[in-house]
């Protein structure tokens, strides 16, 4: 499961989340690591409809939408959870640490195993695909949760191919 911010104006006009700019980068990226949107991933977002001025959604809208991620969450049932971007980190995990120092890293939240890391957006804005780079570390994190996918949570779930 893919967790992100809030629809920009695009997904808000379509109702799909992840369906502009940032979804067709999240798509490539996707695809860079062996991924496919469709058959790999649901793709939802912290809240179901754009802010005004598609400005960060606040504490009350947050917590409006709430139940309805959650119900989600419940009836996907996901294993592994991609969290994109600082505010649906922050939300999920209850923490106000940098994206930049959790992104990467498997944690675990309410028995899912959670991988946080920029959002499509962020890598829109800074798109340097040198390594060490947002995008870079993005795909990083992308092959992280392929690995996931096929049983290997580093960390958390031991690596058979590890002496």
């Amino acid at each position: 499961m893919v967790i992100g911010e809030a629809p920009g104006a695009e997904e808000d006009a379509r109702g799909i989340p992840f369906v502009g700019r940032s979804g067709r980068l999240l798509d490539e990226c996707l695809a860079q690591v062996g991924l496919n949107r469709a058959e790999d991933a649901y793709i939802c977002n912290l809240i179901k409809c754009r802010p005004p001025g598609n400005r960060r959604p606040t504490p009350a809208e947050i917590k409006a939408c709430r139940p309805w991620l959650d119900q989600q969450i419940t009836e996907v049932n996901p294993d592994i959870l991609l969290v994109l971007g600082a505010t649906a980190v922050a939300t999920l995990l209850e923490r106000r640490t940098p994206i930049s120092r959790l992104r990467g890293q498997w944690t675990e939240w309410d028995g899912r195993h959670v991988m946080p890391s920029f959002h499509p957006s962020y890598l829109l804005r800074n798109p340097s695909k040198e390594a060490g780079k947002p995008r870079s570390l993005f795909l990083a994190d992308l092959a992280c949760v392929k690995r996931g996918l096929n049983g290997v949570v580093s960390g958390l779930i031991p690596d058979s191919s590890d002496p």
